[in-house]
């Protein structure tokens, strides 16, 4: 069960994060779910650095977490590509 929500909670932070980032029209349900699973690794990553939690279960911190994780990953791909 812990996979599934994993799933859907980078579903969620990928899309919000590709409509934020104005690459939702380029990607799919997919590929919204990748970049929100990466996002979360990133954001988790990330935070740690700063001495806070990462991704902790299904809930609004996560969220929040893996959102701003997938938006440095958007934007770090914008930056590749040009």
């Amino acid at each position: 069960m812990e996979i599934i929500a994993f799933l859907v909670l980078g579903g969620i932070a990928g899309w919000i994060a590709s409509l934020i980032m104005g690459t939702d029209a380029q990607q799919g349900i997919f590929l919204n779910i990748v970049v929100g699973i990466v996002g979360a690794v990133i954001g988790g990553l990330l935070f740690g650095a700063f001495g806070s939690q990462g991704v902790s279960g299904f809930n609004i911190y996560s969220l929040v977490v893996a959102t701003l994780g997938a938006i440095v990953l958007l934007w770090l791909v914008r930056l590749v590509r040009g």
